[in-house]
């Protein structure tokens, strides 16, 4: 019927099988780090991000971590969660996104009136610039101890053949080099890191990322798994469909749960 048609999300497994939320949720409590790829302007990805924290948080200790910090700001924002500074000097240190008051700061307010840690696990722009525009990966040498402790340590382990990196080169054309790719990498690597390195034993590590940082269990997984196969992981995606009730065949494996978003639904921004 009507209500069928109208459905603003359905979410599947990666074999394109419908999963009701409780059982999403039930399957991630038991994992010990999820990676929700998320649509930056997709308002029902930024409210099940904070419908899941809410969920989780009542069976498990969680901690948060998101691709929208960069690593340097780290002090900044735990300061402010801790309530020692107050929004104004925060956001004049964070370099906030655009979007950040629609889209983040519901969450970040949730995280921090219940004492749960949020890490900031991005590199810092300036340095994913480098890679891209100074020659890769070496660009980084220069830097010194302290800007090196905000990224992955060197040297990176880096593979182009990962279809969803030959996918960005393909996308991109003429303007396309290795370097983009390698400045996506950088990304992805150094979310993993810090993932990693805040990671509590016998708790759940929820991180937020833009979906192609994780889909197709490539990008920050890759490297997650590169570093530590023991730990159980799971990942989510957000994908836009004019029409919710069947998952599209391309859509198929791309995350553990694919969360299938009516396309006609306002973008945030």
């Amino acid at each position: 019927g009507n209500s069928q048609q109208n459905r603003s999300y359905v979410i599947y497994n990666q074999n394109g099988k419908k999963v009701s939320f409780k059982k999403t949720i039930k399957s991630l409590t038991k994992s010990n780090i999820i990676l929700f790829g998320e649509y930056h302007d997709n308002v029902i990805s930024h409210w099940l991000e904070l419908e899941i924290i809410k969920e989780l948080l009542k069976s498990s200790n969680i901690c948060v971590g998101a691709e929208m910090f960069e690593s340097d700001i780290q002090s900044t924002l735990s300061q402010y969660m801790k309530g020692s500074i107050g929004f104004e000097e925060f956001q004049s240190k964070s370099r906030l996104w655009s979007n950040y008051e629609t889209d983040y700061s519901p969450i970040v307010e949730f995280l921090k009136k219940n004492n749960i840690p949020l890490y900031a696990t991005n590199i810092p722009r300036k340095y994913a610039r480098m890679v891209f525009k100074n020659g890769g990966f070496s660009a980084l040498d220069s830097l010194n101890k302290i800007e090196k402790s905000h990224i992955a340590p060197l040297p990176i382990e880096f593979d182009i053949n990962l279809p969803q990196y030959k996918n960005m080169l393909t996308m991109m054309g003429d303007h396309s080099s290795n370097d983009i790719v390698k400045a996506q990498a950088i990304k992805d690597a150094t979310m993993a890191y810090f993932i990693l390195k805040n990671y509590k034993k016998n708790s759940i590590f929820f991180h937020l990322n833009g979906a192609y940082h994780s889909d197709f269990y490539e990008g920050i997984l890759w490297y997650l798994k590169l570093k530590n196969q023991s730990i159980k992981y799971k990942t989510l995606s957000t994908v836009n469909q004019e029409n919710v009730n069947k998952l599209e065949k391309e859509n198929y494996n791309r995350a553990d749960f694919i969360i299938c978003v009516n396309s006609n639904i306002p973008k945030t921004h």
